[in-house]
Parts: structure tokens; sequence; C-alpha cells
């Protein structure tokens, strides 16, 4: 193995690591609201929205939300899985299960659970590594005491009920329903590539819409 290669592979540990970072970086900042903290993680030149772009319109948006929304939050990661487009480039999956206090209309408040996962972008400008984007897929959100049982489980308090997007990123989902096995047996694909394990479950899906509260 060349000096080089060891190079390279010492880079790609780090920046595993720093990835890594960044999701607990992310959770930590939101939980305690640290909305500075929260959008210097963020490429510089960040999309909000159609129009706008930087740090300030996405703190502007982050601060209005969370002060209608929340009263309080809680985000505890889980699985991640991070694969490399180039050296300052990758793509990730971030499982996260969620607590929310949220008020209601009521004056009352319900304790709002919920499971995602988030569809990340990353890149490294200048040495560090950032989030280009970060797109949430919601399987269910419901308060504690109601288990979001059938469909449309995206259950937020003074709101219509609507379907997540969870599953919409692979369409394995879609498949494995409308396929049921039968008598014979059933053939396997081969393993995907190195680094393409995201992008062959994607299998070239386009990115779902989502609908927030």
């Amino acid at each position: 193995m060349s000096q080089s290669d060891v190079v390279a592979r010492l880079d790609r540990l780090e920046s595993l690591d720093a990835i890594r970072q960044l999701a607990a970086k992310y959770s930590l900042a939101l939980d305690m609201r640290d909305i500075d903290a929260l959008v210097n993680l963020f490429a510089e030149d960040i999309r909000i929205g159609r129009d706008k772009v930087g740090r300030a319109h996405f703190k502007q948006w982050m601060d209005e939300t969370l002060r209608v929304q929340f009263t309080g939050t809680a985000h505890h990661i889980g699985n991640h899985i991070i694969e490399f487009e180039d050296p300052d480039r990758a793509v990730g999956v971030v499982y996260s299960k969620n607590e929310h206090e949220t008020p209601t209309e009521q004056g009352g408040c319900e304790w709002v659970v919920m499971q995602m996962l988030y569809w990340d972008h990353y890149e490294r400008i200048n040495g560090r590594w950032y989030f280009r984007r970060r797109l949430p897929c919601y399987w269910y959100a419901s308060d504690l005491n109601k288990p979001p049982c059938g469909e449309n489980k995206m259950r937020w308090p003074d709101r219509d009920e609507y379907e997540g997007a969870f599953h919409s990123l692979f369409p394995s989902w879609q498949r494995f329903w409308a396929e049921p096995p039968s008598e014979h047996l059933p053939s396997v694909a081969a393993p995907a590539p190195l680094e393409k394990f995201l992008a062959t479950m994607r299998d070239g899906s386009l990115d779902p819409s989502i609908k927030t509260r």
C-alpha cells in the first residue's frame, strides 16, 4: 500500500467521524435552541425554499418554526449510513427518534413522539464538513398515548392527518407489497458495489415531496 493510499484511507476515516459529529451536533443545537450553532452546520449558501439563500434566512425560518410549533424537543439519532461520492462529497441516511412537547389550540399540549430518517447530502468546504441538504422523511408522529396504527400516521394536534415519506425514498417498499412470494425459489440480486449501497437501494428514484406541519 502506497503512502498516498494510506493518506486517503486516513482522510476517509476522519471524514466519516466528522460527518457523524454533524448529525449529533445538529440534534444538540436544535434541542438546546442554539440556532446560530445549528445553521452554521450547513453550507454558507444553503438554499431555503425556492428563492432564499444563506444562513440568515435559515435562522429566521428555524426560529419562527420552533417558537410556534414546539415548547421543547429531544432528537435521538440512531443508524447512520454514509457513502462518499468523491473525497469532498457524501450522502447519508440517519435514523432519528424524536419527542416534542407540542402546544394545542385549546391551551394544553400533546407529547408527540416521532420516527423518521434524514436523507443527507454532505460537502467538505475549505477543509470542513457541512450539511449541503437534509431531507426529513417521516414515518409517524403521534401523541404518546395514541399509537399511530393504520394510514396517515402523521398526526399533529389541530392538523389534518397525512402520510409521511419514510418509505418513499426506497422503491423496495412498494415492490415488496406488490410482489407476494410464489412457490418457486426466489432469485437474489448481486450485492451492491462498494460505496453504492444507498444508490442501489434508491434505484434511481426521485426525492419525495415532503409535507411539514
